[in-house]
């Protein structure tokens, strides 16, 4: 036996939904979702006056969140005063629901700008929020590329979105 001939096998079929998304060169999904009008099947949680509020359909952990402008920019300095103030007043209160429905331990908060600094999606901004436990980084996908999603994005989606309603 060459090797270790491990017969076990992990099975992660959300990335094959990732690999074959139908993904059009240059389409922004943070200018198109909100263009349409199917904010539970875009995982849109809630619309403000600036920026808008979805959930990651690719997350990290569950309650992974995107706050992005409706304006399509690619940097902090192209924002106007009034998106950003729209932005942060979205980002503490989608931490204050997490906290309430999910009762995370920690927060892991951030901006990707551009690519060098691992922003998926660069040419439009948007901030992560992203709800972290104690034990929840583990092996999985560091030697697998497996993450270990313990609930459904759409249970999340209607765990979370009765509290985005009232904003």
């Amino acid at each position: 036996m060459a090797g270790n001939q491990n017969n076990e096998r992990l099975w992660s079929p959300w990335r094959m939904e990732y690999i074959l998304d139908d993904k059009k060169p240059g389409e922004c999904i943070f200018c198109t979702k909100p263009e349409d009008d199917r904010d539970r099947e875009n995982l849109i949680l809630y619309r403000g006056e600036k920026a808008f509020i979805m959930m990651n359909r690719y997350p990290y952990n569950n309650g992974h969140l995107l706050i992005s402008p409706y304006n399509h920019v690619s940097d902090v300095d192209s924002l106007s005063d009034e998106e950003m103030l729209d932005i942060s007043q979205a980002t503490k209160r989608s931490v204050k629901i997490l906290k309430e429905v999910m009762h995370p331990e920690g927060f892991n908060l951030g901006i990707n700008m551009g690519k060098a600094a691992g922003a998926g999606i660069e040419s439009h901004i948007h901030t992560h929020i992203v709800p972290r436990w104690n034990g929840d980084t583990n092996f999985m996908p560091v030697i697998a590329d497996v993450r270990v999603m313990p609930e459904l994005l759409d249970e999340t989606y209607m765990k979370l979105y009765p509290l985005f309603k009232e904003m």
